[in-house]
């Protein structure tokens, strides 16, 4: 990981110096800032399972596998500045969010106008420009095969933007049941964190949809995407602050319907369902009001059943990795790999 993080991250940098041209003069500079302090944080899971992908299937160190690798954090950076301005968050990584930065900016200057308005309009600008620079770094790759991936690319994309669309419907209609919180996790999170750069890797390398990678991505890599979207859900309401870069239950606030909460409310008292409909999505919630949901989250026997689910997943996307035809690197790598986006605290 470390080797891959070094080169994912010179790759990134590289491109962005490419990008100074364009995004150009002082009017523009906070654009180019804002993308390069948000690309210095992060956990490079959705590059390495598309390095490891790519690896598992043969493929060797051609210095275009990490520019293709490194382009996923480009739409992962997209998304977080979008999630951002929709969930109203204050923090990212434990630095200010896209949209209070470009806030400040419009605050500090003396601008006139809205400066919430401004920093909303600014991210949302960004989260496009970011999105635009993922194809962009993705094509300049240079790889074989990339016409090949091209179709599973552009879906990776389209999934994620209706993930984005059905979280905000069901915050909106209220509606909460587990299969449609993991419907939005796989959508919004689990598929592009984990099965989709898996499969790029594959298929880059292999340079076609061999029936073992399909089966390897949904045995795996969907397993494997759906724990980690549960270990989110986990850290959005007991995350540490200081590991996570957010304040103590924001998904609370934001009133995020997660696999969490749904298994929450399918099992809690009436009364107790009562107390987290009425406090969930609160903006004002407190400390202690953070630490009543805690209360009834774990009570409910959920917090507990989530931990279990994980452990399930995990157990069965390692057992799948046994019989793939893949490189015995890549197959350690991928163990580990799953490990790491299973039981990490950010």
């Amino acid at each position: 990981m470390d080797t891959l993080r070094t080169e994912v991250d010179r790759s990134l940098g590289e491109f962005l110096d490419r990008q100074r041209p364009i995004v150009n003069g002082p009017d523009l500079a906070p654009l180019l800032n804002a993308a390069r302090e948000l690309l210095s944080g992060g956990k490079r899971l959705r590059p390495a399972f598309c390095y490891w992908g790519w690896r598992a299937a043969g493929g060797g160190d051609e210095p275009g596998i990490f520019v293709a690798a490194a382009s996923l954090e480009l739409l992962q950076a997209s998304a977080l500045v979008h999630d951002d301005v929709m969930d109203k968050s204050d923090l990212r990584r434990g630095m200010p969010s896209a949209h209070r930065r470009f806030q400040r900016l419009h605050e500090k200057s003396d601008w006139y106008g809205s400066a919430e308005q401004f920093g909303e309009g600014a991210a949302v600008l960004l989260g496009n420009l970011l999105l635009i620079w993922s194809g962009e770094m993705w094509r300049s790759s240079g790889l074989p095969n990339l016409e090949a991936t091209q179709p599973f690319h552009d879906h990776m994309r389209t999934e994620l933007m209706c993930g984005q669309y059905l979280d905000l419907l069901e915050q909106a209609h209220g509606e909460n049941t587990f299969e449609s919180a993991l419907r939005v996790a796989l959508y919004k999170s689990g598929k592009y964190s984990v099965e989709q750069p898996l499969r790029l890797g594959l298929t880059l390398a292999a340079g076609g949809g061999a029936p073992w990678i399909e089966e390897l991505c949904v045995e795996y890599g969907n397993r494997v995407g759906i724990a980690f979207q549960l270990r989110d859900d986990i850290l959005g309401v007991f995350g540490d602050p200081v590991e996570t870069g957010k304040p103590a239950g924001d998904d609370l606030r934001e009133g995020k319907r997660t696999m969490l909460i749904a298994r929450t409310l399918a099992a809690a008292t009436p009364e107790d369902a009562a107390t987290v409909r009425r406090l969930l999505g609160d903006p004002g919630l407190d400390a202690e009001g953070v630490d009543k949901l805690r209360g009834v989250i774990e009570a409910s026997g959920a917090l507990d059943e989530c931990e279990e689910m994980i452990a399930r997943y995990l157990e069965e996307s390692l057992a799948s990795l046994d019989d793939a035809p893949i490189t015995t690197e890549a197959r350690s790598a991928l163990a580990d790999l799953a490990v790491a986006a299973t039981s990490r605290k950010t």
